[in-house]
């Protein structure tokens, strides 16, 4: 083929690190995805039950699940934010 080098290698191109790999394996994650279940589960019980209280309560639960979420991400129990470079971002050609 042409262009390609004689013993039929190619050159590929990949980023230069991975993400942490404890992705979503954190307390702020685990709670805030039990209390949006539930939030869920309560809404999606009050529009068959046919009660507009439990309906809005479910969706109210949601609502605390990611201030919650959020807290305790803030507090230090969330994923690590990366240190290195964006994906992406590297543009120096190598």
């Amino acid at each position: 083929m042409v262009g390609m080098p004689p013993d039929g290698s190619e050159e590929a191109h990949l980023p230069h690190a991975a993400p942490p790999t404890n992705h979503g394996h954190t307390l702020a994650a685990w709670v805030t995805v039990a209390l949006v279940i539930a939030g869920t589960a309560a809404a999606s019980g009050g529009v068959l039950a046919g009660r507009a209280w439990l309906f809005w309560g479910g969706l109210g639960v949601v609502v605390v699940a990611i201030v919650v979420g959020l807290t305790l991400k803030a507090f230090g129990f969330g994923q690590p934010e990366s240190s290195g470079p964006a994906r992406g971002t590297d543009r120096s050609g190598s």
